[in-house]
């Protein structure tokens, strides 16, 4: 079994790394061997190059700015909606959380006009905040796997706690929040990636170039020098390398929050 999981992962980097690779081959010898794998002269100035031919830290900055604001606001509101949904009694909870769940059957593409309408009615297009402020109205897919979650905690934690006078935001705050952190990081997650990988987003409510994030910058980039290739996947080897570390610090968070079925002992 091992063996086989690990011959899966090295079929799954093995573009990866011939994208990393290659990124440090002279354009020349990419155009003459472009399948292989061994660099004949290691060019590392294509990196250098490729951070200057486009303005790469007004996009890296632009980037970090939607991933923690997008971050802030899914784990905000999501948190609060999903705790709303797994302990509080109130009329109608299971109809409206069935409403919610249903709105994920929707594609992107159906809510793609209205909402572009809506931003550019108050007057949000053509900055980050077009992007960041909707993630502050939750997503049905993290109150949904945060729901779960807090579904988990048993209520007697909560009991005991009204007996000590705790309110309901206290209980929240103090008690299912600092539970619920493997399921907080995986949600974390999903968004930090969703958001640094977001291409459509960009494309339709920004006009600036000096607000694009990295992923609409690299298809600048792709259009202004696409003969360049090894600057081009310089480029795109810095874009991915962020998410590999990011992933590897955190994968073990990342594994308790989806596979987390509640209290032990």
């Amino acid at each position: 079994m091992h063996l086989a999981l690990m011959g899966a992962a090295l079929l799954f980097a093995c573009p990866l790394a011939w994208m990393v690779l290659s990124s440090l081959k002279s354009g020349t010898e990419i155009a003459a061997n472009p399948t292989g794998a061994w660099p004949e002269s290691w060019q590392w100035e294509n990196y250098a190059d490729a951070v200057t031919v486009i303005p790469y830290g007004t996009y890296l900055r632009n980037s970090l700015v939607l991933c923690v604001g997008c971050v802030s606001g899914t784990l905000l509101s999501c948190s609060m909606v999903a705790y709303g949904f797994a302990r509080l009694k109130w009329r109608g909870r299971k109809l409206m959380f069935g409403i919610l769940i249903s709105t994920m059957l929707l594609p992107w593409q159906a809510t793609m006009i209205p909402r572009f309408l809506l931003l550019k009615e108050v007057g949000l297009y053509d900055s980050l905040a077009a992007l960041i402020v909707p993630t502050f109205l939750g997503d049905a897919f993290y109150i949904f796997l945060l729901r779960q979650f807090f579904l988990t905690i048993p209520e007697e934690l909560s009991e005991a706690a009204r007996l000590d006078g705790c309110g309901e935001w206290g209980i929240f705050a103090r008690i299912m929040l600092p539970l619920a952190k493997p399921a907080l990081a995986t949600v974390a997650l999903f968004q930090f990636v969703a958001s640094w990988n977001d291409f459509q987003g960009p494309l339709l409510y920004l006009n600036d170039p000096y607000r694009f994030p990295l992923a609409y910058g690299l298809e600048r980039f792709v259009s202004s020098y696409s003969s360049e290739t090894h600057l081009l996947l310089a480029a795109a080897s810095l874009f991915t390398l962020p998410i590999v570390v990011l992933f590897f610090f955190t994968q073990r968070t990342f594994m308790r929050g989806i596979s987390a079925g509640g209290l032990k002992g």
